[in-house]
């Protein structure tokens, strides 16, 4: 099938979801109101609480929930079951499940001051619902961090130009923040000069790539690092440089260090200033592939040979799709080589594109605070969420593009190394060269993956300082350190990624993604049943149902089965093995927590209807409680998002 009707069936699905449902959920189930003052206007302090213009506000959720995973996911899930099954859950599942989640998420934040899930659930089932929901969203963040520095060191051992290209853009950051901050100089002039300088840092990549250690297929010219300054010995006994090569095994150790240093850093050093150059490589990224396809469909589509490093050379000849369907199970029954079957797998492999529970910490914690005007939650939460299917779609066009080339997936982080191929292939249609569409698409990805993985790590940061509170002894207060809690989460997350299994990876992180997820919903349908006993529960209530259910299976199939066979065919004790252990230890506690605050969150939905629940105002805001949470009072900054 010709890819271009992906595209029509997906602008289909999003056009009737973002028309119809979500203005039947913004006009009658959380009647926002215009005239009704929002936490950005009421407590604007110029720092956290900043009303922002819908545009901007768009924009910037848009590149803070877009990061690496809704590419990264779909092209594992067309890799191990096949397209047609990856874009139904995307075009079906984003405007029913996760539009409604982010949409309900920020609607209910606005409501209470713009604070976060957490206090928002500790309003209306206490304090301990709030501290487990914090371990929750902690351990969550290990588990970003791990599978961003699995893709990273993916991305950069496959395409040498790309880890040039993005050195190159993360440089670019630091000194257009110098160029805001520290000299104050106009932002017109200096954006357009920062955003051309990106797409030469494409050109230095291509003239000089860049590798740690010595792989199968670098191009030529190839800077290799062990020949020159880093003792190969010392690269070659990393985790992971047995199992998957010392340059891979090098590129993981450099992006947690990278995130540990980005994390700690102000945030106009970097995040700032590289959050406005990422948004832009998204929309440039997003439009160009997507035209790709109908220029690709109308004009005609001329071959593109690509050659990633470790992937046999192959041609995409034509813009058609590759198998349609790989099968219910991938590789074996048990998910022991592979992820597992369909059911429950595909809802947690394909997690970002559809629904993300990691979305919820951004529309609640720092989106809330900027939000202009109610209505604008619309655009921003649902709006924004469609958005990123589009990203998933493109990932899923890029990844069946290489399997309708003929090429196989001998293990599934092949197919991580596939969205710059198909990607650039398209990006070929507009007259760029093959060698700067593959590594401008590869930028694109890796950009993605440096934002999410450093934004990752400072959230972790935020987490433990709040789960500390007020230091009471010198741990405590070392805990609250930001080096110190920053090396704690990257740590984290470099031991799990240790077990070089990208098959067990990237379930659990989206088994975690769609639990915080299923939390989230749980808070809104509490947050409705307080607010009117005559709310329906269903919007979000179906999709809490069934994402439990799926999730909580996924979960326990890979900490109690897969994941001990795994250990048992291993038979010794090593990097992987000790990984998969703990991988497995997450997994149940992540389990334990979810069913803990769902046993309480359900509890009070009874309660509620029954006439016993909190009491808030008419508009679903603030509940009226004296049983305030430790340190919050009624202060807008005690939500501890930082």
């Amino acid at each position: 099938m010709q890819v271009i009707w992906m595209v029509v069936f997906i602008f289909v699905t999003f056009t009737i979801g973002y028309v119809g449902y979500s203005k039947y959920l913004s006009n009658q189930l959380v009647e926002l109101d215009e005239e009704r003052e929002t936490p950005a206007h009421k407590y604007e302090d110029g720092q956290e609480y900043v009303p922002s213009k819908k545009p901007v506000l768009l924009g910037h959720h848009f590149s803070s929930v877009a990061g690496g995973a809704p590419i990264a996911g779909p092209l594992t899930a067309v890799a191990a079951f096949g397209w047609v099954p990856a874009l139904l859950w995307v075009a079906i599942g984003n405007p029913i499940f996760g539009a409604v989640h982010d949409f309900m998420s920020l609607s209910s934040s606005i409501r209470h001051e713009g604070k976060s899930i957490g206090y928002v659930v500790g309003e209306y089932i206490g304090s301990t619902g709030k501290q487990m929901l914090l371990w929750f969203a902690f351990l969550l963040i290990v588990l970003v961090i791990a599978a961003f520095v699995f893709l990273l060191a993916a991305v950069f051992d496959a395409y040498p130009a790309t880890a040039t290209a993005s050195i190159v853009y993360l440089g670019l950051a630091v000194l257009f923040g110098v160029y805001l901050y520290q000299f104050q100089l106009p932002f017109l002039p200096g954006a357009a000069v920062f955003i051309a300088a990106i797409f030469g840092g494409v050109w230095v990549g291509i003239e000089y790539p860049l590798a740690i250690a010595e792989a199968d297929g670098l191009p030529d010219g190839t800077i290799v690092l062990t020949d020159l300054v880093i003792p190969s010995g010392l690269v070659e006994a990393l985790p992971l440089a047995s199992e998957l090569g010392p340059n891979f095994a090098g590129w993981a150790l450099v992006t947690v260090v990278y995130a540990f240093f980005a994390a700690t850093l102000p945030v106009w050093v970097l995040l700032q200033p590289r959050d406005f150059l990422t948004s832009s490589i998204l929309y440039a990224g997003i439009g160009a592939i997507l035209l790709g396809v109908i220029v690709g469909t109308v004009a005609g589509f001329s071959s593109v040979t690509v050659d990633p490093a470790g992937v046999d050379e192959f041609t995409i000849s034509s813009l058609s799709s590759g198998a349609a369907f790989e099968g219910f199970f991938h590789v074996d029954s048990l998910g022991i080589d592979g992820v597992g079957p369909l059911v429950p797998f595909l809802f947690l492999t394909i997690a970002c594109g559809t629904i993300s529970g990691f979305h919820s910490l951004v529309s609640s914690g720092t989106t809330a605070k900027q939000l202009d005007k109610e209505p604008d939650a619309r655009a921003i939460g649902y709006g924004a969420m469609l958005g990123e299917g589009l990203l998933a779609l493109t990932a899923i066009i890029a990844v069946t593009l290489a399997a309708g080339a003929g090429l196989g997936f001998e293990a599934l982080d092949d197919a991580i190394a596939m969205f710059p191929a198909g990607g650039g292939a398209l990006v070929t249609t507009l007259g760029v060269p093959t060698s700067a569409a593959v590594t401008f698409v590869g930028l694109l990805f890796a950009s993605f993956l440096l934002t999410s993985t450093d934004t990752a790590t400072r959230l972790g940061r935020y987490m433990i300082e709040e789960l500390v509170g007020t230091p009471s002894s010198s741990f405590q207060a070392t805990m609250r350190n930001r080096y110190v809690n920053a090396g704690v989460a990257v740590t984290g997350g470099y031991l799990l990624t240790a077990s070089g299994t990208w098959e067990s990876i990237w379930p659990l992180f989206g088994g975690a993604n769609q639990l915080l997820a299923v939390l989230a919903l749980l808070v809104a349908t509490v947050w409705l049943a307080n607010w009117n006993t005559n709310k329906q529960l269903l919007s979000t209530g179906i999709p809490l149902a069934f994402m439990a259910t799926i999730t909580i299976i996924g979960l326990l199939w890979i900490s109690l089965l897969s994941n001990p066979q795994r250990i048992i065919n291993e038979g010794t004790l090593n990097w992987s093995t000790a990984a998969l252990a703990l991988q497995s230890v997450l997994g149940v506690l992540l389990v334990g927590l979810a069913v803990s605050l769902l046993y309480m969150g359900l509890t009070n939905v009874r309660e509620a209807r029954a006439g016993l629940g909190v009491e808030t105002v008419a508009d679903g805001g603030q509940p009226d409680s004296d049983d305030r949470e430790p340190g919050s009072d009624d202060s807008p900054g005690g939500d501890g998002t930082g």
